[in-house]
């Protein structure tokens, strides 16, 4: 795919802010999703929810810097956003229930010191991850990611009446619309910014409709900002386990995340890589619990936004850093974007989670074409889609095996890889006879296509002859 922006560029400061403001849209949400849902669901106070919103605002805004441009041996430096993390979802609640927000940020504490140790054995991890492993894994988490996309767009209990009521339908339509008209139509900086554009035209049509609710807009402080420690940190054994065991979880996505963005961005990451994006993964979720906000992980929705978009820069998303930095600060500002409606959100979410599964496919297009790897892609792409489907296969295995294994990604990566590792490999030669049996398929597609513009040439200049 061709890059409007490579890695290293930097788009003139006006673009830079529009391109910056899109990847703050689309992840605003889920920053702010994850706070609000454990904080009400174990009863906090609004003020205090409020608190922990900026708090997990200005964290990511920190750590998405941090990765962006680097800091010694700290961080990435591809264009990730880092963000409250929806895997930590169900067990911070639980552990909130049980011991309040100290416990979940002492447990949080404590496991991201497991994302921090395993960053200086990434050289050995990556090992764990070639292309037909990586390639799963990217697919998995834009195929599990999608139902989020789908609630957003219902924006209400599935159970319920108004789940995805016609007017919430039209909303994501449209949305969905405008992102795929402005892609195909448009070029340059415009094309670019197809995501803020679909959110911005879907919310001007929610506006139309009076489905935006801009209370939280008038009731939002002006200034504010985390308070470092303000519920102190308390370290349950049963709790930092439960926390841990999703640390490891996230590293498989996080170590996904970073593969496909590379992919993205037309560039390759080695272990070494790998370690700086973990360590600075690790060390922003300890930063995340010292200012009493919530774990951080990459975000996959800002993964798609680089390949629809074609801006690879890792300046422009370093902005978006000082965007969600802002947001943190000053709520008000924030507060704008979290009054996008969800089904806007859910249209646009479709082809940002597209775009990460399109990147595992491309990745899964480069493996040999062998019998051993067709069912290392097979069954660990139905393993990790089976538990996501039907997570009832899980009920009867004791309760801390079936919630490690819950999550789609982390099975399907469990699975992928340890199929990886027991199968028998394939000899040099069945793998020098796939992959130029593969190059040979793709000249073939090559060359027929180019007699088809010769051919539609032809057809031209023929018809143009009779005409004149």
């Amino acid at each position: 795919m061709k890059l409007l922006y490579s890695l290293n560029q930097k788009p003139p400061h006006g673009i830079t802010f529009l391109l910056a403001l899109q990847h703050m849209l689309a992840s605003i949400g889920g920053i702010v999703a994850v706070p609000l849902i454990v904080g009400s669901s174990i009863g906090l106070p609004n003020e205090e929810i409020v608190s922990l919103i900026n708090a997990a605002l200005l964290a990511s805004g920190i750590v998405t810097m941090a990765q962006c441009i680097g800091l010694g041996p700290i961080g990435i430096r591809l264009p990730v956003v880092m963000g409250s993390s929806f895997a930590f979802l169900g067990v911070a609640i639980a552990i909130g229930r049980e011991g309040g927000v100290a416990s979940i940020m002492g447990s949080a504490l404590v496991g991201s010191l497991v994302v921090i140790l395993a960053s200086f054995y990434m050289d050995k991890v990556r090992k764990l991850f070639p292309t037909v492993v990586s390639g799963v894994v990217v697919t998995l988490i834009g195929l599990t990611i999608l139902p989020v996309a789908m609630n957003w767009v219902g924006d209400a209990p599935a159970s319920s009446e108004n789940f995805a009521t016609l007017p919430k339908l039209f909303l994501a339509i449209i949305s969905l619309g405008i992102v795929v008209a402005v892609s195909v139509y448009c070029k340059g900086a415009v094309a670019a910014s197809a995501i803020v554009i679909g959110l911005a035209g879907g919310y001007i049509v929610a506006l139309s409709l009076g489905m935006v609710n801009l209370n939280d807009i008038s009731s939002a402080a002006w200034v504010g900002g985390p308070e470092p420690l303000k519920y102190g940190l308390s370290f349950e054994a049963s709790a930092i386990v439960s926390m841990s065991l999703v640390y490891i979880v996230v590293i498989a996505e996080a170590t996904g995340d970073f593969m496909a963005l590379a992919n993205n961005c037309n560039t390759k990451v080695s272990g070494k890589d790998l370690q700086r994006g973990l360590l600075g993964d690790g060390l922003g979720s300890t930063l995340s619990s010292l200012l009493t906000a919530m774990p951080l992980a990459s975000f996959s929705q800002n993964v798609g936004i680089v390949g629809i978009t074609g801006v690879a820069s890792r300046f422009v998303v370093a902005t978006t850093g000082a965007l969600l930095i802002l947001g943190g600060l000053f709520p008000k500002l924030a507060a704008v974007a979290v009054t996008i409606p969800k089904p806007v959100l859910g249209g646009v979410g479709f082809v940002m989670f597209g775009m990460i599964a399109y990147a595992g496919i491309r990745m899964l297009i480069t493996a040999a074409d062998t019998k051993r790897n067709a069912l290392v892609i097979c069954v660990g792409l139905a393993s990790g889609l089976a538990v996501t489907f039907e997570p009832r296969l899980l009920q009867h295995l004791p309760h801390d095996i079936a919630n490690f294994l819950h999550s789609g990604i982390t099975t399907g990566t469990i699975v992928t890889v340890l199929l990886h590792q027991l199968l028998p490999k394939s000899s040099r030669k069945e793998e020098r006879e796939a992959l130029k049996e593969s190059r040979n398929q793709v000249q073939e597609k090559i060359a027929k296509r180019a007699q088809a513009e010769e051919d539609s040439r032809e057809a031209q200049v023929e018809l143009k002859t009779q005409q004149d």
